[in-house]
């Protein structure tokens, strides 16, 4: 069942709403239950909110994603250790291929040292071909 048609049940059951900050439930009180605002990977019941009583979705735990990773690295047959994290490490990696820079991604992985986010740039070793002039690119 797509998403979408799962919200539109869980609001005709009178269900459906998700936990937003609390500034945010004030200003826009019937946000919590507009499409927009749903989680991307939901859990797959509801709980009931301490603080308000109302029956709400929230994420899918963090552990479930890592299981499902862990299990389609093993059925993929894939011998060498891998995980979520890794998909954090292509995307830097990816980034720095690309030529985005290091203060940019250090900003995106969330790194408090630019020392942290400069571990990614061992695996470019290009030497002076790394470096492109701006007349090289397609404009």
């Amino acid at each position: 069942m797509l998403r979408a048609q799962a919200h539109a049940n869980d609001l005709a059951r009178g269900s459906g709403a998700v936990a937003l900050p609390s500034a945010l439930e004030r200003t826009y009180p019937h946000a919590n239950r507009e499409w927009a605002w749903q989680v991307v990977f939901p859990a797959s019941r509801d709980v009931i909110d301490p603080a308000t009583g109302e029956s709400r979705r929230y994420r899918l735990h963090e552990s479930s994603l890592q299981c499902s990773v862990h299990a389609a690295i093993r059925a993929a047959g894939i011998a060498k250790h891998a995980g979520c994290h890794t998909f954090r490490h292509s995307f830097a990696t990816h980034l720095l291929e690309d030529g985005y820079d290091i203060r940019t991604i250090q900003e995106l992985l969330g790194h408090k040292d630019v020392k942290t986010t400069m571990s990614y740039t061992h695996v470019l070793n290009r030497g002076g071909r790394g470096v492109r002039s701006p007349l090289d690119d397609e404009r």
